[in-house]
């Protein structure tokens, strides 16, 4: 797996550092909240774990699974709900995780799905930022990191089902995905 990374993005140690940052303004901010994590799968689930245990208020968890990728490296466009919620979410706050925040479309699908259920408010965190690929109106209210446009992998991200396992952010060699 080490072969096919360009270049290590984001240290094992910043990440721990920066989820614990999070976790602690989630945990200010939501103080006396009934606070719903949802996680969407899969590739939040590194940061989805490490989060929960960083905030130290009491929260419930629930999980999405979507697709707006297909087998391709760009997404469609076109998002899919494979899982959906099991717990209702109407007067709850919820906090949708996510590993990255790129075109905003899946997002902004996942928000207004979410929205049309009356939770008390939803609210985005993301591990990543991709600004530069935005293409609907919109921005996390707790994020990690700005990252560049470039195709990154491990801490849950991946390419074709491979590389979550990596403890690290990575850039990933163009040749392996073109």
């Amino acid at each position: 797996m080490m072969d096919d990374i360009k270049e290590v993005l984001l240290s094992e140690q910043a990440l721990a550092e920066t989820v614990c940052e999070i976790g602690k303004k989630i945990s200010e901010d939501y103080r006396g909240s009934d606070l719903l994590l949802v996680s969407v799968l899969k590739g939040s689930v590194v940061f989805m774990a490490d989060l929960m245990r960083a905030i130290t208020i009491p929260c419930s968890i629930d999980f999405m699974a979507v697709s707006s990728y297909g087998s391709g490296i760009k997404t469609s466009g076109v998002v899919r709900i494979i899982k959906d919620l099991d717990s209702e979410i109407e007067g709850k706050d919820i906090l949708i995780v996510e590993d990255i925040l790129d075109s905003g479309k899946t997002l902004s699908y996942i928000q207004e799905i979410l929205m049309a259920r009356n939770p008390k408010s939803i609210r985005i965190c993301t591990l990543l930022d991709k600004p530069e690929r935005r293409q609907v109106s919109l921005a996390a209210d707790y994020k990690g990191f700005t990252v560049p446009d470039e195709f990154v992998v491990g801490y849950g991200l991946d390419f074709a089902e491979k590389y979550r396992n990596l403890p690290f952010v990575g850039v990933l060699k163009p040749e392996v995905y073109e």
